[in-house]
Parts: structure tokens; C-alpha cells; sequence
């Protein structure tokens, strides 16, 4: 037998008083005074032996009444069988899990409750073991200001009350490195106590194998009785076309995944698009599988359209919302860059300024390529290099820069190209072995294309898919290999090509394509010809890298392009998202023609605030202007939590087999977690039986007093 508060049985001590008692006043003696004997009363009359035992039983019954009282006090138990023990006088930190995941009920038992309050009860049944501790730790997900301090347990108490679900899953070696640091602040050294009340997902739990416990820590887990069930969530959601167009019908690709071990069979999926429903489909979705479902949309204005992806999944509904953003007809801009006066002298026809300057879907731009300023490559699709006889200096490093990170370049040949420039810089671009053809070549006349190749997807009409078209002729300045042949001359020589160069890392490969002749009417009639302008509005809208139609709070870092006089004053403004009273100001900064925005942390965020998944305006402020709207970007959080796959106790005990300090409760049930935690890591408790002692041996000596007169 143990003592919880030893120093208590210093109250033993009392014992003397009444041995005291017993020692100089039950052996005084009596003196009774009388006159006459005819008023003497009859007396009972006891037997000296029977006198002193009445006394003793007396004494011995107050004696054990003080000793019993004392031993309450000091909190007997008898010591636990676990290796680890429990100590309620130590450092303690308790991390509760309140992730999204927690939300979920119970399946089996009724009423239903959610695990972050199953969790709370069970935490707040280890509490009433701690009732007398005042160095105790409560920390969140939220890793808050307000974690960073001890309290006693009525305080943590509480806190219990306002603990809220939030949007950031930490890994339990990220909790681990949180609760040993405030510990370790609070300047309080030996054995520390760690109690973590979780559902132990495995999406998000971490690497439980990399994990290890300090053996100076006893770390104690208490995992909820989570249970996997059948859950459904958007996976990514993506545009068939580069762009939306406006008053055309758009399709808008949605992949759900279900996470279940059951499949799910005609799950109806809305689609809300500015507060309207737009579309609605079904899809079938394999046990632990994804599904893909098409819906159509048809904006009728251009600019930023928010979007919104619904679908019924019980019980689990926190991931059954999906906010996405499309810009409707977004402008492709388009540079042209000459070398000479495009086609011949300053009278003659500009072809490439006829096709895209009097279309509303492109910003177009030109300049002579020596007298260019690269800076206007920042915020540009497609780059149209035509009849420049050299490509070489800070030109071709820009251009290169350009492609490589996902630019798109259209190559029209000057009328006698230079092969030592054009040869170097296109074969860095991965069309190599330029070869200048002579310069006396006829016209040849271009080969049909294949109308299968997706490039011509939507340049020919359905009902002209199979008719023989009449095809321009050109007389090639050059030829090369490689690439992608979209058209080719009838000798089978390469007429109009794509290649894509760059390594990836930007998320997108820039496109290459080759023309083998100028478009002076000199060299062919590809200029004059019908299939001119839509071949070059099909390179137009390739160029445009695909929309991102939402992010999450789990990229931590977002990257927005940067229009040409945004970036200018970039320095001198502020990027602010802004979602209905909230408006947060990340950490930012300006990287190329790209806005760099940290999003920040549960922690970083000011008291009261709190981030939502929906529509967020990207804000710029200047030093002397109002704030104006750049783009709306769709924030949902991570579906790192939709997968419902938990450890077991069984799998924790496996993953910590090698680290005796660390035990792992089995799925105790809410009404008597304190007592199983309590015997098993503290022992059995005494004291109760100490209290009715005393009142047992305190009803004894009335007992010996009231009844056993003498």
C-alpha cells in the first residue's frame, strides 16, 4: 500500500490526545458527598474488571476513529500493475483532437454522439483525478496563445466548454514537438505526462514508425471508437477547355472518391453556379474508387463566376460542399514580335495582326524584335515570332525563359534565316537539326491533316470532317526533326509543328511551334487561305494555361500570374483576401510576373478569427487608392480527413511495441473510463474505505459510551 499525500500521517501523532484522556481522567477518582443514608439512591454496581474494559474499548474505538481520519487524508492505494504508473503531482499535458474528422457519431450506440464530445467527457473524467493539480496543459489543433501556459483543472474545465472543430489536422509528431516545447517553457523538469484523446486517423495521424517518445515522457493514448464508414468526397474538379467561353455550353469535369468499403450507386451530384443551380448528374462510385461525372454550364457575362459542387452523403457531411471559381472568357494575350516590316515592305498586309486584333477574346500587342523590351514577355500566352533574321542575346534567353516555363511561341521564318542562331536556340527547345532548304524552292502544296489529331478536335465543322479540302501551297526556308507533325508538305516534309520543351517543374510544359515558310505571298498562300485563322486561334487557346478552379488551406503557399501594370506597382502594394468580415494579409511577395501569398496558420490568426472554406477576393491596395478586386478564389479545405481509415488499439500497440512508456487503452466506454484509468495506472484507491471506518468506529464509541454505562 501506497500514499498519495504521506506527509498527512504526520496527524498520527494526535493519537496522544486520547491516550491522554484515557491516562489522567478515566482513572481520577470520584468523590461523592452525602448526609444521610435514607437518601442514597440504589445504584448499579459493576465489577472493576468490567469498568476497565469498557474503557479501553473506548480508548481503542477513538484511536482507530483519528487513525482512519488521518489515513483518508494521506489517500491510500494499492500501487497499479501497469509498468508506467500515474502521477498527479508532476507536469501533465492533455491534447485533444478537434480536427474535422471528430465530428462524426457514433454508428452503434444510441444517442449519437459526436467523438470530439465523447472525447471531451472522458477528458473531463480524468479531470476529477486531477482536482488538485495546477500545473496541467490543454492543447488543440488550433495551437493557440492560450496553450502556452499551465492551469489547474478547473480552469482547463473550463476551456473543455469552448473547444470548437478546426480545419488544421496536425500529425502526431507535430502535436508530440508542441506539447514537450510549452513543457519545457514552463521551466518544469522530470517526468512529464502526455494523454492524447484522438480517433487516430491514418490519413493524417503521420508516420507513426518515425515517432519516438522520449523515455524521460509517459505518454498515454486514449483512442475514440471510431468506426470506417462509407464517405464520399470531390477529389479535383477541372475545365474540358482551357477557357469558358461566354453563352456557349462549357462541361465541367467532377472527380468524387469514395473512401467506403461499400459502393454507392446513383449518387445525384448539384451543381450550383452564382447561387443558381446550374446542372445536376449522377455517378456510381466502386467500394474505395473514384468516379468521374460531367456537368454542363453556361455563363451568360465574363469575369469570375462562383461555383459550387453539392452532394447528400450520410452521416459524414463535412466534405459534402465543394466551392470552386471560373473566369468566363478570359483574354489571351497575345505579343507579335517582327523582325522587318511583317510580309515585305510597310504598305504590305499584317496577317497576324488581322487575325487577332479585332477579336475581343485577345489582347494583342507587337513590337520590332530589336527594339523590344523583354519585361513585356511578364503576363503574355503566346509569343509570335515573325521574319526576325536572328535570334541571339538577352532576345533568346528571354525567349527560352519564356517557353521553359510554360509560355507558348509561334516560329514564322524570316525570308533567309540564320541557321547559327535559329539552330542553337530551337534546338534548346527541343526541335533540333535546323537545315536552311535553298532558296530557288517551288511551292508545294500542303498535305490534308489528320483529323483525328485532337489539335483539329474542333477547328473542322462536323458535316466537313470527311470532304476533300482544298489545301494551300508554300515553299519551305527550312526543315528540322522532331516534334509533333500537325501539317505536313505532300513530300512528306514537316510544314507546321509542335514540340514542348521544359522540365515540368512549373506545373506545365511550354509549346513550341514551327512554320517552314514565311507568310509572304512570295512563299504560299497559307495566309490567304481559310485554314489560316483557325489553326492560329487554335494556338491561341492552347496557350492559355489551364484555369485552377480552387485551392486548399492545405498549399499552404498560393501563386497568382501578374498582369503587366499590376507588376510594375508591386512593390508598392498590399494583397489582402477579403471573405465577408474577414479580411487576412499573408505574407506576400512578387517572384517574376507571379504573386507569391502564404496562407496563414489556425495560430497566426487574430482573437475571434476564423477561416471558412468558400470564395475569398484577392484585394490590391496601394499607397493611394482604394482597394480593388483582382481575381475570387475558391479556399475549401483538406480532404486529407475524408479518408475514413483509423487505428486500431491493437495497430497503436504494434506501432509503439518497442517504447514501454507509452500505453495505449483499449475502447473503454465513456461512463467508466476514470475508474478503469484510475486502477490501472494508479491503483486502487483507499480513502473511501478509510472515511467509512472512521464513521464505523465513531458509532462504536457512542456505542461503549451511551450503552455500556458503568
Amino acid at each position: 500500500m501506497s500514499f498519495l499525500f504521506p506527509s498527512f500521517l504526520w496527524g498520527l501523532l494526535a493519537l496522544a490526545v486520547p491516550i491522554a484522556i484515557h491516562l489522567f481522567n478515566f482513572r481520577r477518582t470520584r468523590r461523592v458527598y452525602f448526609t444521610n443514608v435514607a437518601l442514597l439512591q440504589t445504584v448499579q454496581t459493576t465489577t472493576r474488571s468490567f469498568r476497565r474494559l469498557r474503557d479501553w474499548l473506548i480508548l481503542l474505538a477513538r484511536c482507530l476513529f483519528l487513525a482512519a481520519l488521518v489515513f483518508a487524508f494521506a489517500q491510500p492505494f494499492i500501487p497499479s500493475k501497469s509498468s508506467l504508473g500515474l502521477s498527479r503531482q508532476g507536469a501533465t499535458s492533455l491534447y485533444v483532437d478537434n480536427s474535422f474528422s471528430m465530428q462524426n457519431e457514433e454508428a452503434n450506440n444510441a444517442p449519437h454522439r459526436r467523438y470530439i464530445d465523447i472525447a471531451v467527457g472522458k477528458l473531463d473524467q480524468l479531470l476529477t483525478l486531477f482536482k488538485n493539480a495546477t500545473s496541467l496543459q490543454l492543447i488543440t489543433n488550433d495551437f493557440s496563445a492560450d496553450e502556452q501556459q499551465t492551469a489547474t483543472s478547473e480552469a482547463i474545465r473550463d476551456r473543455l466548454a469552448s473547444i470548437k472543430l478546426a480545419h488544421t489536422p496536425r500529425t502526431l509528431e507535430a502535436v508530440y514537438r508542441r506539447q514537450r516545447n510549452l513543457l519545457a517553457s514552463t521551466g518544469r523538469g522530470g517526468t512529464q505526462q502526455l494523454f492524447w484523446f484522438s480517433d487516430f486517423q491514418k490519413s493524417t495521424a503521420g508516420d507513426l514508425s518515425r515517432l519516438r517518445i522520449d523515455t524521460a515522457d509517459r505518454l498515454y493514448l486514449v483512442p475514440i471508437a471510431a468506426q470506417a464508414e462509407r464517405n464520399v468526397a470531390v477529389d479535383s474538379v477541372w475545365l474540358t477547355t482551357p477557357f469558358v467561353r461566354e453563352m456557349q455550353n462549357n462541361s465541367l469535369n467532377v472527380r468524387l472518391h469514395n473512401s467506403g468499403r461499400e459502393a454507392v450507386q446513383n449518387l445525384p451530384v448539384r451543381l450550383y453556379l452564382d447561387d443558381v443551380q446550374a446542372s445536376t448528374a449522377s455517378v456510381n462510385l466502386p467500394a474505395n474508387g473514384t468516379g468521374d461525372v460531367t456537368l454542363t454550364i453556361n455563363v451568360t457575362k465574363k469575369g469570375f463566376h462562383r461555383g459550387r459542387v453539392f452532394f447528400d452523403d450520410q452521416p459524414i457531411t463535412f466534405d459534402n460542399d465543394y466551392y470552386f471559381v471560373i473566369e468566363a472568357s478570359p483574354a489571351i494575350r497575345v505579343l507579335h514580335l517582327y523582325g522587318q516590316q511583317p510580309n515585305g515592305p510597310a504598305s504590305g498586309p499584317d496577317y497576324i495582326q488581322a487575325v487577332f486584333e479585332n477579336d475581343s477574346l485577345f489582347t494583342f500587342r507587337q513590337f520590332a524584335a530589336q527594339n523590344f523590351d523583354v519585361g513585356q514577355l511578364k503576363g503574355t500566352d503566346l509569343v509570335v515570332l515573325e521574319g526576325v533574321p536572328q535570334v541571339s542575346g538577352t532576345l533568346r534567353t528571354e525567349l527560352d525563359q519564356f517557353v521553359k516555363q510554360g509560355g507558348s511561341m509561334v516560329v514564322i521564318p524570316p525570308v533567309r534565316p540564320d541557321a547559327a542562331s535559329y539552330g542553337p536556340f530551337l534546338s534548346s527547345l527541343n526541335v533540333p537539326g535546323v537545315q536552311i532548304t535553298p532558296a530557288d524552292a517551288e511551292p508545294i502544296p500542303v498535305a490534308e491533316p489528320d483529323r483525328r489529331n485532337p489539335f483539329f478536335a474542333d477547328v473542322f465543322q462536323q458535316g466537313f470532317r470527311q470532304e476533300v479540302l482544298s489545301m494551300p501551297q508554300a515553299a519551305p526556308v527550312w526543315q528540322w526533326n522532331g516534334g509533333d507533325k500537325l501539317l505536313t508538305l505532300r513530300s512528306g516534309q514537316p510544314f507546321l509543328t509542335q514540340s514542348r520543351a521544359g522540365d515540368g517543374t512549373t506545373g506545365r510544359q511550354g509549346q513550341v511551334y514551327i512554320l517552314a515558310s514565311p507568310l509572304s505571298a512570295d512563299y504560299g498562300n497559307l495566309a490567304q487561305h481559310a485554314l489560316f485563322v483557325p489553326v492560329m486561334y487554335k494556338m491561341a487557346a492552347l496557350s492559355v494555361r489551364p484555369q485552377r478552379t480552387a485551392y486548399s488551406f492545405d498549399d499552404n503557399i498560393l501563386s497568382f500570374p501578374i498582369a503587366g501594370n499590376v507588376a510594375t506597382a508591386a512593390d508598392r502594394a498590399v494583397y489582402k483576401l477579403k471573405n465577408k468580415a474577414l479580411e487576412i494579409i499573408p505574407v506576400q511577395r512578387v517572384v517574376g510576373n507571379q504573386l507569391v501569398l502564404e496562407l496563414p496558420k489556425a495560430n497566426q490568426l487574430s482573437a475571434g478569427q476564423t477561416v471558412e472554406a468558400g470564395y475569398y477576393e484577392l484585394q490590391r491596395t496601394s499607397t493611394d487608392g482604394a482597394p480593388q478586386t483582382e481575381r475570387v478564389i475558391a479556399l475549401n479545405h483538406g480532404r486529407a480527413e475524408s479518408q475514413m481509415a483509423f487505428y486500431t488499439p491493437a495497430e497503436l500497440r504494434q506501432a509503439f511495441s518497442n517504447q514501454p512508456n507509452v500505453e495505449v487503452f483499449d475502447s473503454i466506454r465513456d461512463n467508466d473510463f476514470g475508474q478503469v484509468l484510475e486502477e490501472e495506472n494508479i491503483g486502487k484507491n483507499l480513502w473511501p474505505y478509510c472515511i467509512i471506518a472512521a464513521l464505523v468506529f465513531l458509532l462504536f464509541e457512542i456505542v461503549f459510551v451511551r450503552l455500556l454505562k458503568a
